[in-house]
């Protein structure tokens, strides 16, 4: 147990360095995923008189620039210069494909379920339990999409089930951490769940959610800090984009160091590391 602890340790350190040298050469990403929300708002507002049509537009918009996102977050991690304006133009139509089927593929079962659950007296409660569950176990998929060989949205989804089943302690227990504030707070459970469910319904690749859960989160410490109210709306704005930048940069690095390994290995490792 000793040996265990010293080993996840050692992960997350290893994972908060890169994160740490990532986020210093990539504020230009920063800067582009504020833009991003500024352009995802505009499109929203001119798809919802639209209807049909609106709602296509909308996902089309939303996997672009997720895709963009993405692209930027690979290039953030492995990429040894500062990250550049033509990078971030270059970024668009990297992953649109790869959103747009696995969006797809999980909007027919969602639809379908709130179809069902509209006469169910539990209806409410089946829907979380299982927007829940693909919260859990679709968590890694962003990650998957850029830093796995796939060939389907089905790929992406086994390559998650898998990778959650042998790393859920490592890969939940920082955002469990993070978390903490929110679920303490008088109405954190209800709060919770109901942003799992808005993130487990599109497995972590909406744009409104990538934003939406830094936020929730740095508005939770705030207010666990005793912030004041006044101040908690300048300084949640202001703090969201880089919370959300070291947020995807760190799951990637985490993500790098947990793919491919397994926790016996990282055991076997750490006995034969004497560095701190």
């Amino acid at each position: 147990m000793v040996n265990l602890v010293s080993a996840t340790i050692h992960l997350y350190r290893q994972a908060f360095r890169a994160t740490g040298r990532s986020l210093a050469r990539s504020w230009m990403t920063v800067v582009a995923l504020i833009v991003f929300a500024l352009l995802f708002v505009g499109a929203t507002r001119i798809a919802a008189p639209l209807g049909m049509a609106g709602g296509l537009l909308l996902g089309a918009v939303n996997a672009l620039l997720v895709g963009a996102t993405l692209r930027l977050i690979e290039q953030s991690l492995s990429a040894a210069r500062t990250i550049r304006f033509t990078d971030v133009t270059e970024s668009f139509g990297y992953y649109f494909w790869d959103v747009i089927g696995v969006g797809f593929v999980l909007w027919l079962p969602t639809m379908a379920l709130d179809m069902g659950v509209q006469a169910n007296p539990y209806g409410q409660f089946l829907s979380s339990a299982f927007l829940l569950l693909l919260f859990f176990l679709l968590n890694p998929a962003p990650e998957v999409i850029y830093q796995v060989r796939h060939d389907s949205p089905f790929d992406v989804f086994k390559t998650s089930y898998d990778f959650v089943l042998e790393h859920w302690i490592e890969w939940f227990l920082p955002f469990a951490l993070l978390v903490l504030p929110v679920v303490l707070s008088p109405s954190g459970l209800r709060e919770f769940f109901a942003l799992s469910s808005r993130v487990g319904r599109g497995a972590g690749l909406d744009f409104f959610q990538i934003l939406i859960l830094p936020f929730t989160l740095v508005g939770g410490w705030l207010t666990y800090l005793g912030i004041h109210p006044d101040a908690q709306w300048i300084l949640v704005l202001l703090l969201t984009p880089p919370v959300a930048m070291a947020i995807l940069l760190f799951r990637g690095h985490l993500f790098a160091l947990l793919h491919g390994s397994s926790r016996r290995q990282r055991l076997f490792a750490r006995q034969f590391d004497g560095k701190p």
